[in-house]
């Protein structure tokens, strides 16, 4: 098994090779072994209620909405959020659906102190293929890590 410091070294790498705002781009198989191996650690999902409802959710994530169920509105209150929920100097992942809105969260956190922001490539259920789905291209369910459905 790799060390947590081997997998952070090729995230930061990534994030440096992309000029990203944050500190590392983790893939989500190294996102759950950062998980497994640094208990400190926090994944935030970003996705809304609904999908957390209806999609699925990842077991022991700090949920926060990026954007408010059914307006699409940002929230307004996600820095307040995380402040409440995480201390500023954890290793702070975040996941969406598919890595935008998580990009964007990644890169608000570290603005606002929490320079070991992390973005999970691929989020949780990846990029559409050919016929418009998603699940079958990257994402944590298609790399088979664990979830729970409502």
């Amino acid at each position: 098994m790799e060390t947590i410091s081997e997998i952070l070294a090729r995230a930061q790498a990534r994030a440096r090779e992309s000029n990203l705002p944050y500190e590392g781009a983790l893939t989500p198989a190294e996102a759950f072994a950062i998980m497994t191996l640094a208990p400190g650690a926090k994944l935030v999902d970003v996705r809304t209620r609904a999908e957390w409802d209806w999609i699925g959710k990842i077991p022991g994530t700090v949920q926060i909405e990026w954007s408010t169920y059914p307006s699409g509105q940002p929230n307004p209150n996600f820095i307040a959020e995380i402040k409440q929920q995480i201390d500023s100097e954890s290793l702070t992942m975040f996941i969406c659906r598919s890595g935008g809105r998580s990009h964007a969260a990644a890169a608000l956190a570290t603005e606002a102190g929490y320079r070991s922001s992390y973005n999970v490539l691929e989020g949780f259920q990846g990029d559409k293929d050919a016929a418009g789905h998603r699940d079958s291209i990257g994402g944590w369910r298609k790399a088979g890590l664990p979830w729970v459905q409502s």
